[in-house]
């Protein structure tokens, strides 16, 4: 038989918590709020009884009459990552404006995932939520909506949820195109893996974009050529070596789908002793804020405004539930531009010398004929 509520099948209470769990009320109190000089141990007890009774902290508990904390939760996959900053940046200034503060939950690994969705419903200690770059599981959604919380996405997109977000597909055709523009046709592309654990959409997305666009120019893609840099900078470098070793001649250009993986290419070929952009050209995609130092063509994208107007859009919707003359704003998908940002870092096509192809390779490549760098 489960149990309903408190006595008499009333709602649970933070005393009934510590009673189930063999603590004392300020324990409860400590471990529900992340506060320290609680061990583990107690914490998961805790945490255990409160699912149980179906123990939920009101708003309400801390005396606010207006039932609102003026607290906003960000949940994230990675912190130290400049895109993740950025978001944050623009969220907690927008906040800032609006009297509300930022609660920050990174979700590192699948123990810290698994911890703070099932600790949810006891947890709430905010009045919105926003997620970042962050897939969310089925059954995640339903713990969120189950809230009853205003609800946010920035860049990676959720079902029936609110999002800020850039067109991918777009910005990566972008960045093709203008190295078709160049003139050049072997181009290669580094990116990220669609399959991999977290299941991100935007690596799969900018990959539909960059084949989208070789197709447009009428070039065969070479699946070789599309390498998993993981989105950092030594992926890119890892990535940028692998390519330059294949047989059968080097890309004459690379995408690489973010700039911290373009840092990593350009060291690749610094350290192979080739030239950017008179060897190779490379463009990238965000605009990092070291783009212009590293003089990275690039793909701009303006993130802390992403996370800014989710901050806005969901400080409306509480404004609105609170206030019966303010407009519920709509609860739909905004697409920000993006736009390209001409550096140094590609040029035109230089043709070179080229050998007489063997009837082998005209036959295997139709081509090879337009293509004087295949050697």
């Amino acid at each position: 038989m489960s149990y309903k509520g408190g006595p008499g099948g009333a709602r649970a209470s933070i005393v009934d918590v510590a009673q189930r769990a063999g603590v004392s009320v300020a324990t409860v109190s400590r471990a529900l709020r992340d506060m320290p000089n609680v061990s583990q141990s107690t914490r998961d007890r805790v945490l255990r009884a409160a699912r149980e009774l179906q123990y939920t902290a009101s708003p309400l508990a801390s005396g606010l009459v207006t039932g609102r904390v003026r607290a906003v939760g960000v949940v994230m996959p990675y912190a130290g990552r400049w895109f993740f900053a950025e978001v944050v940046r623009g969220i907690e200034e927008a906040l800032r404006e609006e009297g509300y503060d930022l609660v920050l939950h990174v979700l590192a690994d699948a123990r810290r995932r698994e911890e703070f969705f099932s600790s949810l419903p006891v947890r709430r200690r905010v009045d919105a939520m926003i997620m970042v770059a962050l897939p969310l599981r089925e059954g995640e959604v339903e713990l969120l909506r189950g809230l009853g919380l205003p609800m946010a996405c920035v860049a990676e997109p959720t079902v029936g949820v609110h999002g800020e977000r850039i067109d991918n597909i777009a910005a990566a055709r972008l960045a093709v195109q203008h190295l078709v523009n160049l003139g050049h046709r072997r181009i290669a592309c580094i990116g990220g893996d669609p399959e991999g654990p977290e299941r991100f959409s935007v690596p799969g997305l900018r990959s539909i974009g960059y084949r989208a666009a070789l197709a447009d120019a009428g070039i065969r893609v070479r699946p070789e050529w599309e390498r998993d840099g993981g989105f950092t900078a030594e992926g890119g470098e890892l990535a940028m070596t692998a390519l330059l070793s294949l047989p059968g001649g080097r890309p004459t250009a690379v995408l690489c789908q973010s700039d911290e993986m373009a840092f990593g290419a350009l060291r690749a070929l610094r350290r192979s002793g080739l030239r950017c952009p008179d060897d190779v050209s490379i463009v990238g995609i965000d605009d990092h804020e070291l783009a212009g130092t590293f003089d990275v063509t690039t793909v701009g994208q303006p993130v802390a405004a992403q996370g800014a107007a989710a901050a806005r859009w969901v400080v409306r919707v509480l404004q609105a539930v609170h206030d019966p003359a303010a407009a519920l704003p709509v609860d739909d998908v905004v697409i920000h531009p993006s736009h390209l940002v001409l550096r140094g870092s590609t040029a035109p096509v230089v043709p070179a010398t080229p050998r007489p192809a063997r009837d082998h390779e005209i036959r295997d490549d139709p081509e090879i004929r337009d293509d004087p760098v295949a050697g």
